[in-house]
Parts: C-alpha cells; structure tokens; sequence
C-alpha cells in the first residue's frame, strides 16, 4: 500500500508542530537543552527548511544551510515523528534535499552533522564520518561530521516524482 504524503517548505505556521516533534524525540535524540537551539535556528538562521506531511499532519522535517560562499550544502536538524519511523520518510527528506542539493551548481561538499543515535541511517544514504566530537550536543550525545560521498546513492533510490504544492506526493 502506497502512502499518501508530500513535501513542503516550512512556514511560520508550522513552529508549533515541528518543535512537537522535537519533544517527542527527548531526551532520546536530543537534550532537552536544544529545543533552545532549534527555535532560535527555525527564527533567525534557518535558509531553506522542509516539512513532510503524512495523513494531514506534520511527521517529519529538516532543513537546508549553505557555507563557505554557498559551496558546502549542510542537512540540519531532522526530525522524524517516532511512529512514523521505519516507512522510509526520512529517507525520502534526505533524498529530497540531496536532490535539491545536487542541483545547485555551487554546492561541492553536502554535510551533515548527526549524533552516535543517528550516524548509521546517514550512512546507509551515502555519507561517511569525517570526525566525532565526544559529548558535543551534550553529556552522552556524541556529534558525528559526516560528508555526501556517494553520488550513487541518488540513482539507485526508488524513482521520486514531483507532486502538488511544491511537494512530493508519491514514490515508486
């Protein structure tokens, strides 16, 4: 059974849902200390930033950020709804702003920062760890700097259509 979902720029709007589902992966993903951190990004440095929208509501999101006069792309701050893991939505989110990435003829390098809970999902999506910082997000939350390396990664992902409302509504 295909599910119905689709991907959208983040508005304004959408802050109280998203930090939601920030709280619903506390402590596990997060301290608590950086729901701080995510609103002071989502208000004053978020640059292109995506929610991902399954049965009406907000279950996913993440963003995009430029460094380095807009050579380097970094993934920021995914969050996935915890019953909505397993379905390969933040995959799809993942690849959805690889895509949006690899389009920008400037991006040389797509980074993303992630801690020891998550590194292994960037992994599988083609990226490999370039340092690990010890307790850097916090006590026990290991930071993992990884970098996009395998382009190939992009082809062999099921086909990905474009959909309504500049989002994706459907994969094969």
């Amino acid at each position: 059974m295909k599910e119905n979902f689709s991907i959208r720029e983040y508005s304004v709007d959408d802050k109280e849902e998203v930090l939601t589902l920030l709280r619903l992966n506390t402590p596990k993903y997060f301290a608590p200390a950086e729901e701080a951190d995510f609103e002071h990004y989502l208000d004053q440095e978020r640059e292109l930033y995506y929610v991902l929208i399954s049965e009406d509501k907000i279950v996913g999101c993440g963003g995009i950020n430029f460094d380095d006069k807009k050579t380097v792309g970094k993934l920021s701050w995914d969050i996935m709804h915890p019953d909505y893991r397993g379905r390969n939505l933040g995959k799809l989110l993942v690849l959805y702003r690889l895509q949006k990435l690899t389009a920008i003829e400037s991006v040389k390098t797509i980074t993303v920062r992630t801690s020891q809970l998550a590194y292994e999902f960037y992994k599988k999506q083609g990226f490999d760890v370039l340092e690990v910082a010890k307790d850097f997000w916090a006590e026990g939350i290991d930071m993992y700097k990884m970098e996009f390396r395998r382009k190939a990664v992009l082809r062999e992902f099921p086909k990905v259509k474009p959909g309504p409302a500049e989002g994706w509504d459907n994969w094969e």
